[in-house]
């Protein structure tokens, strides 16, 4: 009991909210008064709720940096039964990249960079500082651990922790199928409705705009590129207003942030299609 409270409590003393793991590795079950959540849940679950129980109810969304809670008699009996301490990494800013296997291990290896790594029975723990939406199955034997779920604590690992780079934040992203074959050239709407721009400085200062939220785009660069296409096209794409020269200019920019030409066809005609242009 005193391991894991005392472990619990050097962990909330850097900020990093903990709470306590029953056996099978799993949080402890919701208190009679929050059975079925009929006290309406927490505050940073996902159905926010008044709920102000002492014990650790509602899995992760009861993990705390507060001492006097981790320490309180409810906890206490918590941590006699607790097999081990567990963290909210979105509440400490931190991103998980968990590793079942050795496959999984080797692509990490491979494709993200360096950072503290923590060894786990089954594979490693790859932790960067930045939080960001949890998936799990992101990809064979690779789960993400950030926002709204937990992390079991092993130990603090080797290593220097490193930012949280857009490889790990584009791995949550699913990106659109290719509905159409890519074509040799990048396909314009035909004119097939009334025209609503009255000077051409209402299209030019749209796709401008666009141009910029590309050339800004942190994170998920494929995802922001699609969405940008999809709002240029819902915009301009009904009304013949669109020509070469302006798709031109949007796939400049988003090869510019490292989109390849193929990837950038795709994008568009998925956008055409999914506004049946």
């Amino acid at each position: 009991m005193n391991e894991h409270r005392d472990r619990a409590l050097a962990l909330a003393a850097l900020g990093v909210p903990v709470l306590p793991l029953r056996a099978g590795k799993v949080p402890f079950g919701n208190c009679r008064h929050c059975t079925d959540n009929v006290c309406g849940g927490r505050p940073n679950m996902k159905t926010p709720g008044p709920c102000t129980c002492p014990s650790p109810c509602h899995a992760w969304a009861a993990a705390t940096t507060d001492p006097d809670v981790i320490q309180s008699g409810i906890w206490q009996r918590a941590w006699m039964r607790a097999s081990a301490v567990a963290y909210h990494p979105g509440g400490a800013w931190l991103t998980v990249v968990d590793l079942d296997h050795a496959e999984a291990i080797a692509w990490a290896r491979e494709t993200l960079p360096a950072t503290k790594t923590v060894l786990t029975t089954r594979g490693e723990h790859r932790i960067y500082l930045g939080s960001m939406q949890s998936a799990n199955g992101v990809r064979p034997g690779v789960d993400i651990k950030s926002t709204m779920t937990y992390a079991r604590w092993i130990s603090p690992g080797t290593g220097t922790i490193a930012t949280l780079p857009d490889v790990v934040r584009a791995l949550i992203v699913k990106e659109p199928p290719a509905v159409r074959p890519a074509a040799a050239a990048v396909p314009v709407p035909i004119a097939g409705g009334k025209c609503p721009h009255r000077t051409p400085t209402y299209l030019d200062r749209g796709i401008a705009m666009a141009e910029q939220r590309i050339t800004e785009a942190r994170g998920a660069v494929h995802a922001i590129v699609y969405r940008t296409f999809l709002a240029v096209l819902s915009t301009h794409g009904r009304c013949g207003c669109l020509t070469e020269a302006h798709t031109t200019r949007l796939f400049a920019a988003a090869q510019a942030k490292g989109e390849s030409a193929r990837h950038c066809t795709d994008a568009w005609t998925n956008a055409l299609t999914r506004l049946g242009l």
